[in-house]
């Protein structure tokens, strides 16, 4: 069934066409991938989608009751408002009343002996009741603790971007709707948490629409592919692996027509230049043909970048680090790592949010210093440093100003110079677009920008603080291919699974309190690593280790409220194991029912409809013992 159909949709910024005249439709059930070079309008679509900008011409056909939820790029939020209370920000009553309740709560907290507060919990219990919102706050909570947020009580304000979005993203959830939109959920994402999220989206009911540059998410997820290249939509119906081989078909197929055309235009030039004497009719025609053949001229084979090496000599003394330590307050970051950094190494650092993976880039790049240790710098290091931020952009200059300003030319390694405008064109960055100031540039085109700044300025170390955010695939191929050839270290810090396994043939694991396994191979490696008994082995803090240090990330602050239990959550958890027993139990009778039912197909048809039911409820019923005993570990360690 089509929810939404798209027809002749076409939008431009000031002389800048984004995309033109592009149709295609939505089904329910569709889950579609949205992939295109940064700039090319992705984010513009979405929005203009869900109606938060409008198209310069062209029609958005909707289903007559069509729900629809959205996840922005940068989510607006009210830094005074909670957690709890930002997800639930909605105008439908059923989260109302979660959202009172949930203040209430709250209150009673701070005052547990108010008689008003206490009238009010129990109004509000028996409309939470009356309206089947239990389950709703159980599934807030649940999606908010996968999302790796555990006080539901802190200010948003004191969160970090990326848990802000994570809370953003929590609320795009937990409503049903016939149409999901995400504009890159994965940013910022943690390796555990992006497994989750893979599965529930599979799982999800009902049409997806997102952007995500996200390689390995797009081929778990996805089912349709949608490609924005100059303003331009191709679709293909597979996930990214499809897309890419249905590409190149593409891509060869109008190569072959366009070497077509410029034999015909060669043939037809020539003609124009032998200076024909009678501009007859006869002639107007052909001359006509000329400048069509002349207008639409393409170049082969441009979506392929190719960045020339150009690095400064690199000695054989690389980086050695010798029992490096650093800490903040009772937050271990780094602790006793020794390790000597070779010429052609290349390092994917992985871990969970907050656990010290910057800081150890920043103490390498020499912007932090150690608590205690050593790291000692070849002579001949020269460190390409790519920071999480952009904040060095000065938004009043040119693009190619800003390039120039860092270096006018960059030289081969076969010693040919390439001038900063010609480094821009293999960048993507068109005549127009160099000379565009840098403030009217998008996020992804700022972000590649940046790395071709990084890049200009020959280092010979690139130490790269998550590359893959912001960077569109075709940039990120051109990345890894340049590392592929790059004579010089790498060392990575990274969510993004299909860049760590392209790019990292060692992998550093953050496994809490600053402790770091090494393991050698890329990260599929590392997680087949893991299941073995000699991760086992390393993995475990000991006591002596943990003690004292409070588990906490970067992004916490201190703490606003304990964690604990509702009423409704302490009696759930006091049987929930005998309910999923008598549930087990159930379905073990009713499949044994089914066996001798099994000639008669009536009968059989409403067992078979118990049973998904039955397994439906059995589901629901793990999933909440599982959420209920993260919960319950982590009240009792606080």
């Amino acid at each position: 069934m089509t929810i939404l159909t798209i027809e002749n949709l076409s939008k431009s910024y000031g002389e800048k066409p984004l995309f033109t005249n592009i149709s295609f439709s939505i089904n329910d059930g569709d889950k579609i991938g949205i992939i295109g070079v940064n700039g090319t309008g992705k984010t513009t679509l979405l929005r203009v989608l869900y109606g938060l900008d409008t198209p310069d011409t062209g029609h958005i056909l909707r289903k007559s009751d069509l729900t629809v939820e959205y996840l922005p790029q940068d989510p607006e939020f009210d830094p005074e408002a909670t957690v709890i209370e930002q997800v639930f920000k909605s105008d439908t009553k059923v989260l109302k009343i979660v959202q009172q309740y949930e203040a209430v709560l709250e209150a009673l907290d701070e005052n547990p002996e108010d008689a008003k507060s206490q009238l009010r919990l129990s109004k509000l219990t028996e409309e939470m009741t009356a309206h089947d919102a239990w389950e709703i706050e159980s599934k807030v909570k649940m999606i908010l603790t996968k999302l790796g947020i555990h006080r539901f009580h802190d200010k948003m304000a004191i969160l970090s971007g990326g848990q802000q979005k994570r809370v953003a993203l929590a609320a795009a959830l937990i409503t049903s709707c016939d149409l999901l939109i995400l504009d890159e959920p994965t940013n910022h994402m943690d390796n555990s948490t992006i497994d989750w999220l893979e599965e529930h989206l599979e799982n999800r009911k009902g049409a997806l629409l997102m952007i995500t540059h996200d390689r390995y998410f797009l081929d778990r997820v996805v089912n349709k592919t949608i490609e924005l290249d100059k303003g331009v939509l191709f679709s293909y119906q597979g996930n990214y692996s499809y897309f890419v081989e249905k590409r190149i078909e593409r891509q060869a197929m109008e190569n072959i027509v366009e070497r077509k055309r410029q034999n015909l235009y060669k043939t037809e030039l020539a003609w124009m230049r032998a200076g024909v004497q009678a501009r007859s009719t006869k002639a107007k025609a052909r001359i006509q043909r000329f400048e069509i053949l002349e207008d639409s001229k393409k170049n082969l084979d441009m979506d392929s970048l190719d960045i020339p090496l150009g690095q400064s000599r690199l000695g054989k003394k690389v980086i050695e680090i010798e029992h490096l330590n650093k800490q903040f307050g009772n937050l271990i970051v780094v602790n006793d790592l020794s390790y000597t950094v070779l010429r052609n190494d290349r390092i994917g650092i992985i871990g969970d949010n907050g656990a010290g993976k910057s800081t150890l880039l920043k103490m390498i790049a020499g912007f932090l210093e150690p608590d205690s240790g050593l790291i000692d710098i070849g002579p001949t290091v020269k460190i390409g440093y790519f920071e999480q931020g952009t904040d060095d952009l000065e938004d009043d200059l040119r693009a190619v100003e800003y390039i120039r300003k860092h270096a006018e030319y960059i030289e081969t390694s076969t010693g040919y110079k390439i001038s900063a405008a010609q480094m821009m064109e293999r960048f993507l960055f068109d005549s127009d677009l160099q000379w565009s100031y840098i403030s009217k540039l998008s996020g992804g085109e700022k972000r590649r920008l940046y790395l071709l700044r990084i890049l200009m300025e020959a280092p010979n170390v690139l130490l790269l603080d998550e590359p893959t955010n912001d960077l569109d695939i075709d940039t990120l191929k051109v990345l890894e291919s340049y590392i592929d050839d790059f004579d010089g270290a790498v060392i990575s810090i990274s969510h993004d699974r299909y860049f760590l396994d392209r790019t990292s043939d060692r992998i550093f694991s953050y496994e809490g309190n600053g402790r770091i396994i090494e393991h050698t191979g890329n990260y599929t490696d590392f997680t087949e690593f893991k299941k073995s008994e000699a991760y086992q082995v390393l993995s475990p803090i000991s006591p002596n280790e943990s003690k004292g240090a409070e588990k906490k990330t970067f992004e916490d602050k201190p703490r606003q409220a304990k964690l604990k239990f509702t009423f409704k959550e302490n009696k759930e958890f006091e049987i929930i194991e005998s309910e999923i027993e008598a549930l087990e139990s159930e379905l073990e009778t009713l499949e044994s029912e089914m066996m001798t039912y099994a000639h008669d197909f009536v009968k059989l048809n409403k067992l078979m409809a118990s049973k998904a039911q039955l397994e439906a409820d059995l589901l629901y019923k793990m999933e909440r013992y599982e959420y209920l005993s993260e919960l319950y570990e982590k009240i009792r360690n606080q």
